[in-house]
Formats: C-alpha cells, structure tokens, sequence
C-alpha cells in the first residue's frame, strides 16, 4: 500500500514517455520508476528517490528570473524517455512545495524528507527549484545519519556564482553563508569546493567571504579537464560524504538558456558530466540536487535535456 512521507506535499504522479515494449530491452525511466512509499526496498545497488522542490521564492527574493517552480516536472518528463540501462531501483516520492512565500518552511519540509530517505539507505536526488535548493539539501544531510555519526562532510557545488551573499532575508544568492553559520553552531567548519566560479558575476565582498571561509574554488577560465579533475580529486580525498550541487547556470548558455542567470562563458558539458562521473565513482556520494533551470525561458527543452542527462549519469 502507498505511504506518502509526511512532509511531502504533492504525491508522485504517472512518468510518460515513449513506448517501445514492456520487456527489459524495452525499458526507458518512465517504466522503472516507481512510486516511493516507506518501507520501499530496492534490489541490487542503492535504490535512489527522487524529491522535487517546486520553489521559486529564493529567485523572486534575489531579483531574478522566476519560472523555477516548473522545474521538477521539466526534469522528470525529460528522463522519462531516456533508455533505462540503471543497475538500481529508482523510486519518486513526490515533491515539497512552496507555494505561499514560505521558503523557510518549505526548506524545513524537504529536509526532513532527504533525512528519512537518506537514513533508510537511499541515494536521495533533489530536483529545484532554485538555488534556494541547497539549503534545503543540506539541512537534509546534516540531520541524516551519516552526519550525525561523524563522517566528514563534503559540499560540491557546480555553479557560476559562490551563493554567499550576507542578507537579512535568505535567497537564491545565500545557502552556503547560511550552511557556514550552521556548520559553524554545530562545531564544525563547512568544507565547500565550488567548480566554475565566474569572476564578473561575483563581486569583490564574495570573493572575500569566500577566502574568509576557506571556500576552494576553481575559476571558469581555468576549468580544462585535466584541472577540474584534480581539482575534485584533491576535494574527494579529505571527505567521506559528498552533497553534489549542480546549479545548471555553470554551463554556457548555448547550452542551458533556461535558467535564470545565462552563463556568457561557462564550463563545457563534457567536464561537468566528467565531475559527477568522479564523484559517483568515489563511492562517496550521498546526496545530489539540480537547481535553477527555468522551463519558462528553455530553448526545445535543452536545459532539462541536459539535467535529465546528468542525474542519468549520476545514477548509473
């Protein structure tokens, strides 16, 4: 029998997509997902859930371009044609919305989600929304096991900007000041690598919360394979856990226009796909979200193509 998670606020609905066959050659993402009740068990590797958080709060509050909210079905209806070659079980378990001004809230909701799903095994996937995501995310993981058994934790975050904005109101532009002051009241520092920082978008105070913070980033101009691959190699080794941020702004915007910030340079496909096939192989893994596409202002829906890809790589 179907058991919704509490927090959860619109059930899972029907995947779609194209219609081969029903036997195992056949099989596209839309006829292996199946909906996530408690009590779920995967066979063979870790199940994964996928979460949607239907926000577009953080980016109307930081004075961008809102149409985020959309973005979860987006993602989905993008994955469910995709060919199914997964040696796991993938589960959704519906989405967490905000829908009333309430981020805060809606952040606490989707948290509570990601822990339970997390402290029963799973591969958690959070499908944003906006950046306002991350915050969400990492109040997930801190409160998941995991963390709260002492493993040290990792925040990658693959993204144009640093997101540490100081502000009296939490946003798009604010999760990781706000993981940092969290990190910080439960005795720990935040270890937080960001790959593709552009410089121009990010001001000079960023720049210097980021240094103040101990935050490694590596420079879009400096993202060749080889460097970003040391770069992630180098942040593996001190972490047992990574949380995986992909804010889809990284990439050009040629590449992903739906977003709500369009990068003028940005990092190539084949290298942000190169970082979460690293991150995947490390084991290490333990929570993942994509945040920012804007199905509003996509061009034949190649941003959501592009995330649908990139949580199919992540996950196989």
């Amino acid at each position: 029998m179907y058991t919704a998670l509490p927090a959860i606020d619109i059930p899972p609905t029907p995947w779609t997509g194209r219609h081969d066959g029903d036997g195992d050659e056949h099989r596209r993402w839309w006829q292996a997902v199946a909906p996530h009740s408690r009590g779920n068990v995967g066979t063979g590797s870790r199940p994964a859930v996928v979460v949607g958080f239907r926000s577009d709060e953080g980016v109307l509050r930081n004075k961008g371009r809102v149409g985020a909210a959309a973005a979860p079905t987006a993602i989905r209806n993008a994955l469910g044609p995709l060919a199914f070659h997964l040696d796991r079980d993938v589960f959704d378990a519906g989405d967490v919305a905000v829908d009333d001004g309430s981020l805060e809230a809606g952040q606490d909701r989707a948290g509570s989600v990601v822990s339970e799903l997390l402290d029963a095994r799973n591969l958690t996937v959070l499908l944003g929304g906006g950046h306002e995501t991350a915050f969400a995310s990492y109040l997930g993981v801190a409160g998941s096991e995991a963390v709260r058994s002492g493993k040290r934790l990792g925040v990658l975050n693959l993204d144009a900007h640093f997101d540490l904005r100081d502000e009296p109101v939490p946003s798009s532009g604010t999760p990781f000041l706000q993981m940092a002051r969290a990190e910080a009241a439960a005795g720990r520092e935040l270890n937080y690598a960001v790959v593709g920082i552009s410089e121009p978008n990010n001001t000079r105070t960023l720049f210097d919360t980021a240094d103040r913070l101990g935050v490694k980033y590596l420079p879009d101009e400096d993202c060749s394979a080889e460097a970003v691959h040391e770069f992630v190699a180098r942040f593996l080794e001190g972490v047992d856990v990574v949380y995986l941020t992909i804010d889809l702004d990284v990439l050009p915007a040629s590449v992903a226009p739906g977003v709500s910030a369009p990068a003028a340079y940005g990092v190539p496909l084949p290298i942000i796909s190169a970082v979460c096939k690293q991150v995947a192989a490390s084991g290490k893994l333990l929570h993942v979200d994509v945040a920012e596409l804007n199905p509003e202002f996509d061009i034949d829906s190649r941003t959501a193509k592009v995330a649908a890809r990139l949580v199919n790589t992540l996950l196989a």
